[in-house]
């Protein structure tokens, strides 16, 4: 029949048997190779592509946390070791290595996602006789050189455009990600670098700052420290109450590392945002007044905030020469404890801050032995994304949506000059 001589089906009834045999090795052979080149690219991809997550290490789980999902650091003092190391000279550097704890191979080893670079200068000085009488023309040299801060944070994310992105919006991060880029944020520590003026906070946002800490080793007509001040303000000073609302207003995280426990309680009466700590650890661990009080981490699981976790071995352990990765997972747990999960935890290592580093973890490459560890005590895997940088990115979202929720007529605070 015409039909049978034109058709192309490979087994017709009418044919042959022995015309099957012909064609039954080639199918195998192709199937086969299909099945190859499947494993073959499953091994590549990671085990996570052929492997029940239930079956595997705690080493895969870190490894596939790290490598689908942004970790994102709190808190990281490499522009200072470029100010105090190459005096803010760029040219003639390859930040691709250095001596400190950060550079970008180290960042890349360790999975870093995005890192809130921070723009810290020091605490003026005070004028001799009174705390009010602060010493202005300190004030306004710790702006100029926090200018120059920010501008080294961008002048490095600009001569390595392969490797870091500026990043404005919590949305970014994600999309950076996916690009092999490392996010940098950035962050101010201590209210003293503004001098007493919201309208140079508002000029600071402009230029990328996405939080400010209240205070850091000292006093300031805002807000009380922790270390290094007479705690005059009793907390938050009525101006530090108008400049925290004046950060939701804008949309800038209220970082309430550094500062008292009264600051924290005030700070979170009033704050339309989530609790945010940028770089701190449970009080309860370690009794160091840079830690955060268990009632105080209550209220960070009520205003669903987060502490990202500071590895810094004198504010982690009693004994700091002794710290070890082990350290700061107790610190760690111990949060997940008061909180009730994990969903109010990050990292805030300190890196290139602090002179000494707990054993493990001594420098931004090391980052997966922590989550290594972590999946070793049972946390699953989306305990270690929310860790690695979950929480953070929803905080900074909901303090984003506090900010366009803000209808009333919240007037921006305006300076009081002349004073």
């Amino acid at each position: 029949m015409p039909c049978e001589e034109k058709s192309e089906i490979p087994f017709p009834a009418t044919q042959p048997s022995n015309l099957k045999k012909q064609w039954i090795p080639k199918y195998v052979k192709i199937s086969l190779c299909l099945l190859s080149a499947s494993l073959l690219f499953a091994l590549y991809k990671g085990p996570e592509f052929y492997i029940p997550s239930s079956l595997w290490t705690s080493e895969q789980k870190a490894h596939f946390v790290l490598n689908h999902f942004p970790l994102i650091d709190g808190h990281n003092d490499f522009p200072t070791f470029i100010r105090e190391n190459y005096d803010n000279k760029l040219a003639d550097r390859d930040l691709h290595h250095a001596t400190g704890h950060t550079d970008i191979q180290r960042l890349r080893s360790g999975h870093v996602g995005g890192q809130f670079w921070s723009g810290f200068v020091e605490c003026p000085s005070l004028a001799p006789d009174s705390f009010l009488a602060w010493n202005r023309s300190g004030e306004h040299e710790a702006v100029q050189q926090t200018l120059q801060q920010l501008d080294i944070i961008k002048r490095m994310i600009d001569k390595y455009p392969q490797d870091f992105s500026l990043t404005t919006k919590s949305n970014q991060v994600k999309y950076n990600f996916l690009r092999k880029r490392i996010s940098g944020m950035i962050g101010i520590e201590g209210l003293h670098q503004i001098a007493g003026s919201p309208s140079i906070l508002r000029r600071y946002y402009e230029m990328g700052v996405r939080y400010a800490t209240l205070a850091h080793n000292c006093d300031n007509v805002f807000a009380d420290a922790a270390v290094g001040g007479k705690q005059v303000n009793g907390g938050l000073s009525e101006a530090g109450r108008a400049l925290v609302r004046e950060m939701n207003r804008l949309g800038m995280m209220a970082d309430l590392s550094h500062v008292t426990p009264e600051v924290m309680h005030q700070a979170l009466d009033i704050s339309l945002a989530p609790a945010f700590f940028s770089h701190s650890s449970a009080k309860a661990i370690h009794n160091h007044p840079r830690n955060v009080p268990d009632d105080v981490l209550s209220r960070v699981k009520d205003t669903d905030g987060v502490v990202m976790v500071n590895f810094y071995p004198n504010f982690i352990s009693p004994t700091p020469r002794n710290t070890t990765l082990e350290t700061v997972v107790e610190h760690i747990q111990h949060i997940a404890k008061v909180t009730g999960s994990y969903r109010h935890i990050g990292l805030g290592a300190d890196y290139d801050g602090i002179e000494l580093v707990p054993k493990g973890l001594e420098d931004v490459s090391k980052y997966p032995a922590l989550f290594t560890r972590l999946a070793d005590l049972g946390l699953s895997i989306n305990d270690l994304i929310n860790i690695a940088g979950g929480n953070v990115l929803r905080v900074w979202k909901a303090t984003e949506q506090a900010s366009h929720e803000i209808h009333e007529p919240l007037l921006e605070w305006e300076d009081e000059l002349g004073k």
